[in-house]
């Protein structure tokens, strides 16, 4: 069957975007369809309970709409629903796993690979953990197009390698990591590595099992779902292996004062009430992403990105970074212009970016800049919003020139 290419039309389910306001600022939360937001209301207003505890009707009904969106989830992105752990958000995921599997199993000596492009989630967690059991950090720099740079990872790598944590898609440059040949060079030394799929799952079919990685991790948020809800995607023998994250209920298999024992993943890491209607509102959200297709959200937000960069490109003082063909993402720079002032002039004209270091502020250092502007898209956006942003740029450059 060939591919849709037809320009996503689907802007009237999302009752928070009015008219004549360009929202690009996806990249750090997406906006709410209406399944989404209904589906929030049921589960608020009308089937409310909690989950795993109760033996009346409406607990257990909880019970199953919780673990079905677990297997739901698992069926995303290609894993087993008994390898899906509910987290806050990707942060907590990966700080979980930083806790739970890196200072348990690394050592004095031991290496942890990250890249130049890391968001600040997937730094600061492994120098916590490399600080505690005495293990150092190496980082992959960038090819010239402002990619993660695999010949450079397979330079670096060696057998003291224990952990690779890479972001699938940047979210200052949206470059797309060919996420199967990095993860068989972090095998190759025996590594385990961990994906941060972040900006990946909102625009790219993701699966784990043909990728082959170790762990994974995303934000509902950013998946046009709720916040406070993300996943947590790990190898069943990993996660069998880690003690857990946090004490409390639902994690255990038995309590007395003299020891306790845990439950099998995933409830070991599920310590607490849940936020179960976060999980049923990333349920929905999964269901509308796969209704509108990722291969047509892929072609529609590549469109975008095109358009975008081309007529970025012929204002004059603007510097775009990242790719051409970089993934529902394109961050720039007006000449002697603070990004900050960029985006305040932009939401002068009702168009919505972001400003500043991203949360990645190695990455700034790496291009030679203090902070960039970021237009991102999703499902919602089309040409208006990028002629919109394109005379908002436009209006910054006769305002400084």
């Amino acid at each position: 069957m060939a591919l849709d290419t037809r320009p996503l039309d689907v802007l009237a389910d999302f009752p928070a975007i009015p008219a004549g306001w360009a929202y690009l600022d996806t990249a750090a939360t997406s906006q709410k369809p209406k399944p989404v937001l209904d589906a929030i209301n049921r589960a608020y207003g009308e089937t409310y309970a909690t989950v795993h505890r109760g033996v009346y009707q409406r607990s257990a009904d909880m019970t199953l709409a919780y673990e079905a969106a677990r297997k739901r989830v698992a069926a995303f992105i290609g894993g087993r629903e008994e390898e899906v752990v509910f987290v806050r958000g990707a942060t907590e995921g990966i700080n979980l796993v930083a806790q739970c599997w890196a200072e348990t199993q690394l050592k004095p000596g031991d290496r942890i690979l990250l890249s130049a492009l890391e968001h600040h989630s997937n730094i600061v967690p492994w120098q916590m953990a490399a600080e505690k059991v005495g293990a150092a950090i190496d980082v992959i720099p960038l090819t010239a197009d402002q990619r993660i740079d695999l010949e450079a990872m397979a330079a670096i790598l060696t057998p003291a390698h224990k952990l690779v944590a890479l972001a699938h898609v940047s979210n200052v440059l949206g470059s797309v990591l060919d996420a199967k040949r990095a993860t068989e060079l972090a095998h190759g030394v025996g590594a385990k590595i961990l994906l941060d799929g972040c900006q990946a799952v909102p625009r790219l079919p993701v699966n784990v099992a043909e990728i082959g990685c170790d762990f994974y991790v995303f934000s509902g948020h950013k998946l046009y779902g709720p916040t406070g809800i993300g996943v947590l995607w790990g190898r069943y023998e990993l996660l069998d292996a880690m003690p857990p994250y946090q004490g409390g209920g639902s994690m255990i298999d038995r309590v007395t004062f003299e020891r306790t024992t845990y439950a099998p993943p995933p409830g070991r890491f599920e310590a607490g009430t849940p936020h179960i209607v976060g999980v049923v509102g990333l349920h929905a959200a999964i269901d509308y992403v796969d209704s509108i297709g990722l291969n047509r959200i892929h072609t529609h937000e590549t469109a975008l990105v095109t358009q975008a960069r081309e007529a970025l490109g012929q204002v004059n003082s603007v510097r775009l970074f990242g790719p051409a063909d970089s993934a529902g993402i394109v961050s720039f720079a007006v000449e002697g212009v603070h990004p900050h002032d960029v985006a305040t002039i932009l939401d002068e004209g009702n168009v919505a970016i972001r400003a500043g270091h991203h949360c990645a502020q190695p990455l700034m250092d790496v291009l030679g800049v203090p902070a960039t502007a970021r237009a991102s898209f999703g499902v919602y956006n089309g040409a208006a919003d990028i002629a919109a942003l394109v005379k908002g740029v436009e209006r910054v450059t006769r305002i400084f020139g």
